[in-house]
């Protein structure tokens, strides 16, 4: 069986009515410390907060052995039990309103499945397309580029040498805690057991702590680049090159580039975990 075919036969594509509430977006500013009431219907949705639009409605019954819901497109069974978020692109074509009811188009994009030394393992791309009801355009599109592993445990290599002194003035460093990755992960309704189980992201998969989501980390930039530099980005391409863990400082930084901005993601260690080029 190819790969096209099984894209055709293990996902036609779901289709959901979204609604961008208020509720939603309140919670999401509780969450990031900001005041709920300086949001308020009618306004535009921040964007980096579109995620609250992407969850699944997986039954419990059809989750991954992982907990991974799949957001909102069944995965293929590829006998690959484990899974990290691997890149992200989203293309804001238009803001979103709060309140404003939306269609969400998903679908699997591609699967490649490759063989390395470490054993098989597969990429695997899910598109979404959010579109406001009565429009044709779709007012956001996001990707997201998925690593399907096998069952041995996490390499323990740095994603990098540390940067030290080389980060940009302004640079600020946050702790994600239990309560953040349960907040986010629940806003999102993501199950992925690696950010809310300790025993079995420990026990399973090899980590060592928590995995902080790396959706949260691109909201945690894009809200940096937001507040403060005032950058809303029209477009972002993320790499997500290694985990970073629950209760560890990481550092946010974003740089003025010609072609837009820069924001990265530092371990505890000063590795650059994950890399995002902005276009504002």
């Amino acid at each position: 069986m190819t790969d096209k075919q099984m894209i055709d036969m293990a996902s036609p594509g779901v289709s959901r009515t979204e609604a961008c509430s208020l509720a939603a977006v309140r919670r999401v500013a509780a969450m990031l410390g900001l005041d709920p009431d300086d949001w308020q219907e009618g306004d535009l949705l921040p964007r980096g907060w579109q995620f609250i639009l992407l969850g699944a409605d997986t039954p419990r019954g059809a989750l991954r052995g992982d907990g991974f819901p799949g957001l909102g497109v069944p995965l293929p069974d590829l006998g690959l039990p484990r899974l990290l978020i691997g890149g992200r692109s989203v293309c804001f074509v238009a803001d979103i309103t709060i309140g404003a009811s939306l269609r969400r188009d998903s679908r699997i994009e591609t699967i490649q499945r490759k063989e390395t030394a470490r054993g098989p393992m597969a990429l695997v791309t899910v598109a979404h397309e959010l579109s406001l009801t009565g429009t044709t355009v779709p007012a956001l599109v996001e990707t997201q580029t998925y690593v399907l592993l096998g069952v041995a445990p996490p390499a323990a290599a740095p994603a990098s040498d540390p940067v030290g002194s080389a980060l940009p003035a302004g640079s600020r460093t946050v702790v994600p805690d239990d309560t953040l990755l349960f907040q986010y992960s629940a806003l999102g309704f993501n199950s992925h057991r690696i950010h809310l189980d300790r025993a079995y992201a420990r026990d399973v998969e090899g980590f060592p702590d928590l995995v902080v989501n790396g959706g949260l980390t691109t909201l945690l930039l894009t809200e940096h680049l937001r507040t403060a530099h005032g950058v809303s980005p029209s477009a972002l391409k993320a790499r997500y090159l290694a985990p970073l863990f629950c209760a560890r400082p990481m550092t946010l930084s974003a740089e003025a580039r010609a072609d837009g901005w820069g924001l990265r993601a530092f371990d505890d260690a000063g590795r650059l975990a994950v890399d995002i080029t902005v276009e504002a």
